[in-house]
């Protein structure tokens, strides 16, 4: 076998040289690959992170709100059910206060008629039996046709009271009095 000539081993030395650039710039361009590889999946990983992180606060605030919300719910329904309840209660309370309001004034229409038959009744106790000059009384005198109950005799009744206490009050004669129950 021969020896290659010098000029093949220049091609030769100056052919590997060159095949050397060219790997120790494709290894070059590969750890600069490499290295924005790297920094791109660290970023990615610290992107990542902060997403967990925030998406953590997200829901822990959502949590917080959903449970600060049925809490309220929860009061709402309880204040709803007791705002019904005392609805029930006043809307009783009125139908009994409606009854005795129309007692009441069923009572007022009706008290100039009784006050007026209790005046008369007075008035009557207090004319005692009839009797006429010479005759003895007896309790027969309504006989005759004359009747202490006709429209002549009926006198006022302003003296008249409903009440004992009312007796010695004279300055009071023209009041109405209402009635209370």
């Amino acid at each position: 076998m021969s020896s290659p000539s010098p000029v093949q081993i220049r091609e030769a030395n100056a052919h590997l040289a060159a095949l050397h650039r060219r790997v120790s710039e494709l290894e070059q361009r590969l750890r600069e690959a490499e290295r924005t590889v790297r920094e791109q999946a660290e970023s990615l990983i610290r992107k990542d992170e902060q997403l967990r992180a925030a998406t953590q606060e997200i829901t822990e605030a959502k949590d917080k709100e959903i449970f600060f919300l049925h809490e309220k719910l929860c009061q709402s329904e309880e204040s709803i059910h007791k705002l019904n309840q005392t609805i029930k209660e006043k809307d009783s309370l009125i139908g009994q206060l409606q009854h005795r309001c129309q007692l009441l004034d069923n009572i007022c229409k009706s008290r100039p008629l009784l006050d007026s038959m209790l005046a008369q009744m007075a008035e009557a106790e207090r004319m005692g039996p009839v009797s006429d000059l010479g005759k003895p009384t007896t309790n027969s005198s309504l006989t005759d046709g004359e009747s202490n109950c006709s429209p002549s005799r009926l006198s006022n009744h302003k003296d008249f009271s409903l009440s004992e206490d009312d007796s010695d009050d004279q300055e009071l004669d023209g009041v109405v009095f209402g009635t209370t129950v």
